[in-house]
């Protein structure tokens, strides 16, 4: 068996970027939580206008379709603006490209 080996050396850009599904997953947690806490402080006293009162697991629920969408969108932003000041961090490295055929 023989190698034959090829040695390069290129440039490369190293950056660190947020994961936008971590901040995403962030966003939607925090939006659950923000739902819980409006449903704690809000009232469940008959309205005036008509003698409906919702239990706190429906007023939850219907909290959660709104906090929990823009918790996400939120984080989704978040992690674009702090991969566009990531970019400013930018740089470029020298790396040695090698590769290895094996030839039978």
């Amino acid at each position: 068996m023989s190698f034959h080996e090829t040695h390069q050396t290129v440039e490369a850009t190293v950056r660190r970027v947020p994961r936008i599904g971590v901040f995403m997953g962030i966003g939607v947690v925090l939006g659950v939580i923000a739902a819980g806490i409006l449903t704690m402080v809000g009232s469940f006293e008959p309205s005036e206008a008509a003698d409906v009162v919702y239990p706190p697991g429906q007023v939850f629920g219907f909290l959660l379709l709104w906090t929990a969408p823009i918790g996400l969108a939120l984080g989704a932003v978040v992690s674009l603006i702090l991969e566009r000041v990531a970019r400013r961090h930018d740089r470029v490295v020298r790396v040695e490209h090698e590769t290895i055929i094996e030839a039978d």
